[in-house]
Order: C-alpha cells, then sequence, then structure tokens
C-alpha cells in the first residue's frame, strides 16, 4: 500500500461525501495505491450512515466508529494502528483542509529531508476567536520546543510509516505529534498550505481547547524529557527551593545575631516552608526513579534500523 488517507470526522455528515470525491479524483491521479480510513468519532448526526453509503462506491474506503465520542487523539491512534500505507496522510473531515495538497505533500517527503511535513494554514479562513488563540499557542509552542513550525494543530500532515508506529498518543496529544516525532529523533518540516472557510456545520474550537493546550504542553515535555529520569526535574525545583530557604534562614540569622528579633517575621516562615517543600520535591524525584527503574524493562525506544 502507497497512502493511507485518516480522517478523524465527528459531526460531519455533509462534507464527507464532497471530501471523499475530492480525494478519490486526486488519489487516481497519482496512480498509487491507496486506502481511506475514516474514525467516526462517536457522531450523535448521520456521519456513519454518510460513510457507510460512500463505501458501496469507493472501495478503498474503511470506517471505524466509536460508541461515543473520545476526541481526535483516540481517532487518530486507532487509525494509525490500521493504516498499511507507506506513507500515512492526515486530514480534517470539514473540507477546510485541501484534497489537492496532497501531491505537494508527498514530493516534499520524498525530497528525503524529512520523515514528517507538517502543513501550514499561512492564510486562515476561520474567525479571529480561533486564530489569535492558535497564533499563541504556536508561538509559545514553537519556542518551548525549539522546532521551528508555524502550525503544530493543523490537521493536514504526511508522515512515513515508521514515525506513525513510533507515536504513542492518547488524551489530546495530537496537537505535539510534530513534537513527539521530533524528540523521537524524526526529522519535522512544514509546507504552507491552502486553507478553506467552513462550508457545512460548525467549528468544534471552544476557548477551553486553547487553554487545555498548554496543560498538555506540559505533559509533552516531562514525558519527553524527564518522564526516564523524573529526579532530573524533581530535584531541580527541590535544590532551587531549599536553597532559596537556607538562603532566606541564613540571612535571618545574620539579623537575629545582630540582635534583630526574627521569630515574628512573615520572611522567617517563608524560609521555613521553602525548606520543606524542596525536601518534599526532592522525594517526588527518588519516588519517581524508584518507579522508573521497577518498569524500566518495559521503555521502548525509536530504532532506525538493526543489522545482524
Amino acid at each position: 500500500m502507497d497512502i493511507s488517507i485518516v480522517i478523524p470526522a465527528y459531526n460531519e455528515e455533509e462534507s464527507l461525501p464532497e471530501l471523499i470525491k475530492q480525494l478519490s479524483l486526486v488519489l487516481n491521479e497519482l496512480k498509487k495505491t491507496y486506502e481511506i480510513i475514516i474514525v467516526d468519532d462517536g457522531s450523535t448526526d448521520g456521519t456513519l450512515s454518510a460513510a457507510k453509503t460512500l463505501k458501496r462506491d469507493f472501495p478503498a474506503l474503511k470506517v471505524l466508529s466509536f460508541r461515543k465520542n473520545y476526541g481526535k487523539s483516540a481517532a487518530l491512534s486507532e487509525a494509525f494502528k490500521l493504516a498499511k500505507g507507506n506513507y500515512v496522510i492526515t486530514m480534517d473531515a470539514d473540507l477546510q483542509d485541501d484534497p489537492a495538497e496532497i501531491s505537494n505533500l508527498i514530493s516534499t517527503l520524498e525530497s528525503g529531508n524529512y520523515d514528517l511535513v507538517s502543513g501550514w494554514k499561512k492564510k486562515r479562513f476561520d474567525p479571529f476567536s480561533k486564530t489569535m488563540p492558535s497564533r499563541i499557542f504556536n508561538f509559545v509552542t514553537s519556542k518551548i520546543t525549539r522546532i521551528n513550525i508555524h502550525d503544530f494543530n493543523c490537521g493536514l500532515k504526511i508522515y512515513r510509516h515508521a514515525v506513525i508506529k513510533d507515536l504513542k498518543i492518547y488524551g489530546e496529544l495530537h496537537r505535539f505529534l510534530p513534537v513527539l516525532a521530533h524528540w523521537n529523533g524524526f526529522r519535522v518540516g512544514e509546507l504552507s498550505v491552502q486553507h478553506h472557510p467552513r462550508k457545512y456545520g460548525k467549528t468544534k474550537f471552544g476557548i477551553s481547547r486553547f487553554f487545555n493546550g498548554f496543560f498538555d504542553l506540559l505533559t509533552v515535555i516531562f514525558i519527553t524529557r524527564y518522564q526516564t529520569s523524573p529526579l532530573h526535574i524533581f530535584g531541580m525545583m527541590g535544590l532551587a527551593s531549599s536553597l532559596l530557604g537556607i538562603a532566606i534562614e541564613l540571612y535571618l540569622s545574620i539579623l537575629w545575631f545582630m540582635g534583630k528579633g526574627i521569630r515574628n517575621r512573615p520572611l522567617f516562615f517563608l524560609g521555613i516552608l521553602a525548606i520543606i517543600v524542596g525536601v518534599q520535591f526532592i522525594v517526588f524525584g527518588l519516588l519517581g526513579e524508584m518507579i522508573t527503574a521497577r518498569f524500566a524493562e518495559q521503555t521502548q525506544y525509536s530504532v532506525k534500523e538493526k543489522i545482524e
């Protein structure tokens, strides 16, 4: 199988027929073997019925339906398990991603410079309430992760098959697939793609997703950088807190020797609190190291090749 197209769909009954027709035209022109995997993420409209109807006319179509809405990460995770293509392309079901960009994505990937190419909706047709939070989120994520791309959450992406088999996606981590791939040693690139206004239905974006994204960013940083060495982060925070507390108490001790009262000063209690909190952080780190050591044999590493 040359190409797998993965489409998570939630309440996209009206968009699916038009999207599948466009996709089929584009993919047939490429003259490559392909499959299209639709994941109905617990839709409450006729999305599943529409997908079943399309299956009769498009044999390459595969449909996976959840009993309830689990979210985009779950949809991608299950679809990746089914995908057989050497290249795996993800896109949204709302017709805002342009199927005509598939050939450009494939060409960029086949240049040999990248293992994952993420789309960049350089000119977006979304309301300001969606674009502005997205710009802030992408800017902060780029600076923290040091990955120089502009649109982490663009649904239109292309992966080599080895990349999707290495990614462990859960919760809301679909926003950070380029980050997870990069920290697994894969090469990540970006391509400017055409974006269209939403034609049917309404956006699933809510302000809560903006805040959840930053919490998920902390999760990604922790599990990628410190999962096997939790003492590094907890120990660093604990040491900083303890040193601050010790410095405060030393300062107050000097004042005490100079005959000044310190017992009722708030700074005295702050110093004690900082030392206690620092010790607790270090203990958390040691407990984390013990847990990590216990399950070290289950740790999986990304292997590029094996020669025997």
